[in-house]
């Protein structure tokens, strides 16, 4: 596999404080100075900061942080993703430091979503401190997974699948979830009309009370809840998922199933084995009653 692992999801947000208050005091990630003043950097682990919120006229997914083994592999990248005859642009000196990472560079996949493929993260070894959360599982998992958009679901998957060399793990009707590493997918794709954009992220915790503190915490804060809590069929994850300040999808999980050695692709009828029963979104401030 090309792509070893989901290394860093980048933000443009629209308000900062409620970011900060849904990354820091209920997500329960260690919020750290970055290189950018008005941004919101956070750590889950001992990589450098996996989640950056940049404030923004409007909300969007700014970049994916894709890592590959060293830079060999992101050269070779740049090779098979040219080769599709998409434009790649090099990270500059100061993005990098930014990023904290020795090399990156940016293209957008078929739908637009826009992805960075990065090697050598540059490590501070200021020990990680989530008092809210025992532990997040990362590793050679990486920070977790993600969800996207695309217009031509087909299109998408044959690039990730042939370009950069995700594996197909399982499909429900025409949402397919795709995996890099034991995690049982770290990248999806589900069709939706214009570009592509993120709709869902998922941050694996440590422990099982860990969860039940998030959904405690959910309550306290009045963080809406978008799936009660629930258990997947395809990752076996036990989760619940809430709404950010911009209605991304985010779910807090534990337990995700580790594929060590791969298996035949397989389509799956029903979502959840029990729970995660949904609830709208929340509707915007001064909106009329439906």
């Amino acid at each position: 596999m090309t792509i070893t692992s989901l290394g860093y999801v980048r933000l443009g947000i629209t308000d900062t404080e409620a970011w900060q208050r849904f990354g820091e005091d209920f997500l329960g990630m260690m919020r750290v100075e970055g290189g950018d003043p008005d941004s919101l950097y956070f750590r889950i682990d001992h990589y450098p900061p996996r989640l950056v919120c940049t404030p923004a006229a409007e909300a969007s997914m700014t970049a994916l942080g894709f890592e590959v083994m060293n830079a060999r592999e992101l050269d070779k990248v740049v090779r098979d993703v040219e080769a599709e005859g998409i434009k790649v642009t090099a990270g500059s000196e100061e993005e990098c430091a930014e990023r904290r990472v020795k090399r990156f560079v940016r293209f957008d996949d078929p739908a637009g979503n826009h992805l960075e493929i990065f090697c050598g993260p540059i490590f501070d070894h200021v020990r990680i401190q989530t008092p809210k959360v025992s532990g997040f599982v990362t590793g050679n998992q990486g920070m977790g997974h993600v969800i996207v958009t695309a217009e031509d679901v087909e299109a998408e998957f044959d690039f990730y699948n042939r370009v950069l060399g995700f594996v197909e793990r399982n499909t429900s009707g025409p949402v397919y979830f795709m995996g890099c590493n034991p995690r049982h997918h770290t990248f999806g794709i589900a069709p939706r009309p214009g570009p592509g954009q993120l709709i869902h992220l998922m941050l694996e915790v440590a422990e099982i009370d860990d969860v039940g503190l998030a959904l405690d915490r959910a309550a306290e804060m009045e963080v809406p809840m978008m799936f009660s809590l629930g258990k997947h069929t395809n990752d076996q994850m036990l989760s619940f998922y809430v709404y950010s300040p911009e209605n991304y999808a985010i779910e807090c999980g534990w337990n995700g199933l580790q594929v060590v050695e791969e298996e035949p692709s397989y389509e799956i009828t029903e979502g959840a084995l029990w729970g995660h029963k949904f609830t709208p979104p929340p509707m915007p401030e001064g909106a009329p009653a439906p």
